[in-house]
Parts: structure tokens; sequence; C-alpha cells
């Protein structure tokens, strides 16, 4: 596996928004829930503290949001939703990226509400010509075991909204 990335790297790498080409979490994979996409801006840099913004398209085309924070605690971060949401909790991570900060891959832990799960998603507005194949050809800098690449599902149209 990719050795943990530092929390000064991630306050660089991550702000911005991404779209999920590929992943085995469920929550994408049922189609109800199109077109995810994640959105992160940092609040305060040690700890480090993001503003974290899930939105995705019903069925019916209308943008649903689920907002949080995520706090950096030692080495993966604790999300905690905001609002109705205020209860709800998880551990994620990520676990590689791309030199360029194009890519990265997030595993999300095990919570009361959720299985485990890996995303792989793409700066918004990125082109990324072959994403699988680069992804395939990466795997260790990804940090994916041929079992975690294996168990991944490429979204169609991930880049449009």
């Amino acid at each position: 596996m990719h050795a943990t990335i530092d929390e000064t790297t991630l306050a660089g790498v991550l702000p911005g928004s991404w779209v999920v080409a590929a992943t085995n979490f469920p929550m994408w994979l049922t189609g109800e829930r199109l077109q995810p996409r994640f959105s992160y801006d940092v609040i305060s840099e040690h700890p480090l503290v993001l503003s974290d913004d899930v939105s995705y398209l019903t069925v019916d085309g209308e943008e649903k949001h689920i907002v949080g924070r995520d706090t950096w605690d030692r080495d993966e971060f604790r999300w905690r939703g905001k609002g109705l949401l205020g209860l709800a909790g998880s551990r994620w991570s990520v676990s590689g990226a791309s030199a360029d900060g194009t890519i990265a891959v997030l595993r999300f832990s095990k919570s009361l509400a959720t299985p485990a799960g890996l995303d792989v998603v793409v700066r918004e507005g990125a082109q990324v010509p072959e994403l699988r194949a680069t992804v395939a050809r990466a795997t260790e800098q990804f940090g994916l075991s041929p079992e975690d690449f294996g168990s991944l599902s490429w979204l169609v149209g991930a880049h449009t909204r």
C-alpha cells in the first residue's frame, strides 16, 4: 500500500471539486444517485479541517447535497455531518493521488450507516484520457490492491453535469 499522505500535502491537493469516476460504494451504484461530486475547502491548516459538500443528481434531475466537515486525525479524516446529519459520522482517507493532483483515491471506513468503500475521483474539468488504464498501471501509487481495483465500477458520464 501507498504511504499515508500527510496533512500539508492534502491541504494543497484536496481543495476544489472532484467527480467520482469509479467506485465500489453502494450509494453510487444503485442508480438512484447520479454524477456524484465532492467539493472541499480548507477551513484551517493545523489541524487540517475541510468543509465538505457531496452533491449528486436524483433520477428526476434534482441536485442534492450532503454537507459536512472533515477533521484530520493522525492519518485519516473524521467526517461529521451538518444540520440533520449532525449526529452522523464516518472516517476516510486518501490512499493515493497522481503527481499532478488530478486523480485521487478515497477510502471510506465502515460506519454505522455505510459499508467500507472506495472512490476514484478526478478533479473537475481535468481531462484524463484512458483513466482506467492510468489507474491500473499505478495501483500501488493509488494505494489499491488488485482486489480493490477489481471491485471498482467505472461510472459512465462521470465528467458531465
